[in-house]
């Protein structure tokens, strides 16, 4: 069982003393116990994205919507909180019940915020890249319950080599921002930077592929209950990355415009 996503990796269901899978007898995981799970986090994350978004806009005395000042307090607060929460529960997997939902609120700020500013200077961009991350979410689940996509190892190979080297990139850009630089041409609205964009796209798509792929060996190996908490955080964990990807490459398709 492997999974792109650092969160739902190949020793999530495997108890690290024996080295075997994790079972209970009672309160096994189950796939509806995750469906309904991540639909509470996707709740949780609306609710507190929805409040940063009416903090991170204000309106002057003319009428003229614009970023309120505080919206990087939510923007960074929210980034670095849900990361040090998504660290605890990668670590701790027991905690998820707790954790998962934490994750979410705090997400839910980091989201709200940025949005509201990819909002305002790309009007109707938001609702564009929500309905193709749920669209996005459908369309795959149902080609793997279908059996038109099947994570095969080889598939599972390709999806995780692609995630580390976009991950290796972006590492590479935030540290040469550090000193004032970039890496040229891949973060702009140019055709390299756009494909590049539609490239990261594709990869997070596919990591939902392999999302389900290993909380349906979850389910089959009679995972403990709380697993279903962290096979949501999880998913939550792709789809937060698939939305903001959406959010850069409608930003870069709409800047040449």
């Amino acid at each position: 069982m492997r999974s792109g996503n650092p969160a739902l990796k190949e020793s999530t269901f495997l108890d690290l003393g024996s080295g075997t899978v994790v079972s209970r007898d009672a309160g096994a995981m189950t796939l509806n116990g995750t469906v309904n799970k991540t639909g509470i986090l996707l709740l949780l994350s609306v609710l507190t994205a929805a409040f940063a978004w009416t903090q991170s806009v204000v309106t002057d005395p003319d009428g003229t919507a614009m970023v309120a000042p505080g919206v990087t307090i939510y923007a960074l607060g929210g980034a670095i909180g849900g990361f040090i929460l998504a660290m605890v529960t990668v670590f701790k997997k027991t905690w998820s019940p707790v954790t998962a939902p934490l994750y979410a609120l705090v997400e839910g700020f980091f989201l709200g915020a940025i949005s509201a500013v990819f909002e305002l200077k790309y009007p109707g961009i938001v609702f564009q890249a929500v309905v193709l991350t749920f669209g996005t979410l459908g369309a795959l689940l149902a080609a793997y319950r279908s059996g038109l996509i099947r994570a095969t190892e080889n598939f599972k190979l390709g999806v995780v080599a692609a995630t580390g080297g976009i991950a290796l990139v972006y590492l590479v850009s935030m540290g040469l921002r550090l000193f004032g630089k970039d890496i040229p041409l891949i973060h702009e609205s140019g055709l390299v930077g756009i494909g590049f964009s539609l490239f990261v796209v594709v990869i997070a798509a596919l990591n939902l592929v392999l999302d389900f792929d290993f909380i349906e060996s979850g389910v089959e190996a009679g995972a403990p209950k709380y697993m279903e908490w962290y096979g949501a955080f999880g998913l939550m964990v792709t789809l937060v990355w698939l939305y903001i990807e959406f959010l850069r490459l409608l930003a870069k398709l709409q800047s040449r415009d």
